[in-house]
């Protein structure tokens, strides 16, 4: 179904200067007949968090591997901090969708392992795990296995082994959506604290309007293959009014209702 280009959902049209943690620059991606990502270009500004937003199918998460560099393009180039990518780094962390811990390794050792595989010395590395335990609302669970978590709990433990690496870029692909609608949102408000606290760059996946304009400084919304951006949106003003009261506040409203209005021509 052939539609017209998504149009500014936001009152903010001046482009905002920053400066570039990660860009993406004409990436294409084919997997043999199958265009997934057609000559993409999109710059993530350093300490925000950009969300990555459009319809099932439309190279999302694609778009996340290659940044991790878990996949080659097949033309352009990612840069982070302006490097280019040639595969996975120490400047990026991926948080999965699915947890991904160790089943037979207590919490504080889930969250320190890539400390481990770099070498970092036993002492240090529990400090720093302990450290994003407690972050994340953890503390007191360190010798807990991740079958005596909740599902919330072990994704906690998820973002927890993702910042104690201390990378600049953390990935994060729809990390929230194997859990319940309360935890969810407990989670978004976390998220929102950590952006402040850690001043990386997030770059985060989502389906879900409502949840993208919520967590984000920016948000890129894609188009269904051969997926490229649509729109850049960059939600002002309520931003700044604490986490009680965005999802009350009408610029929030206009743009959730503006974006679905956009989008919902291409869900099937």
């Amino acid at each position: 179904m052939a539609m017209s280009p998504i149009k500014e959902v936001t009152a903010q049209t001046t482009p905002m200067e920053f400066e570039s943690a990660v860009s993406v620059r004409n990436i294409s991606k084919n997997y043999g007949d199958v265009e997934a990502l057609r000559d993409m270009s999109l710059e993530f500004p350093r300490g925000q968090l950009t969300s990555l937003l459009g319809p099932s199918g439309c190279g999302k998460t694609t778009l996340l591997k290659i940044i991790a560099g878990l996949l080659e393009p097949t033309s352009g180039q990612v840069e982070v901090n302006g490097k280019t990518v040639s595969g996975p780094g120490k400047d990026r962390a991926f948080v999965f969708q699915d947890f991904a811990l160790l089943p037979w390794a207590t919490v504080i050792r889930n969250v320190a392992f890539g400390l481990e595989m770099r070498g970092v010395a036993a002492s240090e590395r529990e400090a720093i795990a302990e450290k994003y335990i407690k972050e994340v609302g953890l503390a007191g669970f360190e010798q807990s296995y991740p079958h005596e978590l909740s599902g919330g709990m072990r994704q906690r433990v998820g973002l927890a082994r993702a910042l104690a690496v201390d990378s600049d870029v953390l990935l994060m692909d729809e990390p929230f959506s194997a859990v319940d609608e309360q935890t969810r949102r407990k989670f978004q408000e976390d998220l929102l604290n950590l952006v402040q606290i850690e001043n990386k760059t997030f770059i985060f996946v989502t389906h879900s309007i409502e949840e993208a304009v919520y967590v984000s400084d920016q948000i890129a919304i894609l188009l269904p293959r051969p997926s490229r951006v649509s729109e850049i949106i960059r939600p002002s003003s309520f931003r700044d009014k604490g986490v009680d009261n965005i999802r009350r506040d009408p610029e929030y409203l206009d743009i959730v209702d503006n974006i679905w209005a956009s989008l919902r021509g291409y869900v099937e």
